[in-house]
C-alpha cells in the first residue's frame, strides 16, 4: 500500500521515527539495523511496509529494500510476528539472519529473545528453500559455515570461553569474512574476547 515515504526526519530513536512528508507526520517503527543506517542529514527515505489490524495501522521501515524483504519473509512465518521480526532484525544483522536461514542454525535464531526452539525450527523450515533461492546461497557453503561455526566454538569453549558470549562474536567474524579459515576465525575471536 505504501512502497516508501520521504521527506524531512522530524523525531528518531531507536525503535521508531517521525517523518515529515508535505506537512503530514508518519510514525514509522524501525530496527536497530536501520537506526544505525539513517543519514546524518534532516532528509530520510524509508522503504516500508503497512501491517493493518483491527485496532491500528502499523507502518514499519527499513532503509534498505532487501531488509524490508526479510521482514516480510519472517512475518510469514507461523509464530514470527511483525514485533518477533523486528527484534530479530534489531539482534541480528540481515546477512546473519539469511545465514543462519540457509545453514539451519537453529541456535543463532534461538538466541533472539523471543524466539523458542519450535519457532527457531518453523523458520527454518519454512523459509530455508526460500532463502537459499532468492539469495542464491550454495547449500554447501551454508552448511560449511555453519560446521566452521561449531568446530570454532568448540574450540573456544575448550581454551575455556563460555559458549554463550562467544557465538555473537563468532557469528560477526564469520559475517564479515565469508571465505575466512578456522584458524582465522578462532584468532579474531579471540581477539575480541
Amino acid at each position: 500500500m505504501i512502497a516508501h515515504i520521504q521527506g524531512k526526519l522530524v523525531e528518531k530513536t531507536p525503535t521508531e521515527v517521525v517523518i515529515d512528508c508535505n506537512g503530514v507526520g508518519y510514525h514509522i517503527h524501525i530496527s536497530l539495523h536501520t537506526f544505525t543506517l539513517l543519514p546524518q542529514s534532516d532528509f530520510v527515505k524509508l522503504y516500508t511496509h503497512l501491517i493493518v489490524k483491527e485496532d491500528a495501522h502499523i507502518l514499519y521501515g527499513f532503509m534498505e529494500k532487501s531488509e524490508r524483504e526479510i521482514f516480510k519473509m519472517l512475518i510469514s512465518v507461523s509464530g514470527i510476528g511483525a514485533g518477533i521480526a523486528r527484534t530479530m532484525l534489531s539482534s541480528l544483522e540481515p546477512k546473519q539472519i539469511i545465514q543462519s536461514l540457509a545453514s539451519g542454525n537453529v541456535a543463532s535464531i534461538q538466541s533472539i529473545k523471543g524466539i523458542g526452539a519450535k519457532t527457531a525450527q518453523r523458520a527454518i523450515l519454512d523459509l530455508k528453500d526460500k532463502v537459499l533461492k532468492i539469495y542464491d546461497i550454495d547449500e554447501v557453503s551454508a552448511t560449511q559455515h555453519n560446521t566452521l561455526r561449531e568446530e570454532a566454538l568448540s574450540a573456544l569453549e575448550v581454551l575455556g570461553f563460555v559458549r554463550k558470549s562467544s557465538e555473537k562474536i563468532v557469528d560477526k567474524v564469520i559475517a564479515a569474512n565469508p571465505d575466512i579459515t578456522l584458524e582465522n576465525i578462532i584468532k579474531q575471536a579471540l581477539k575480541n574476547l
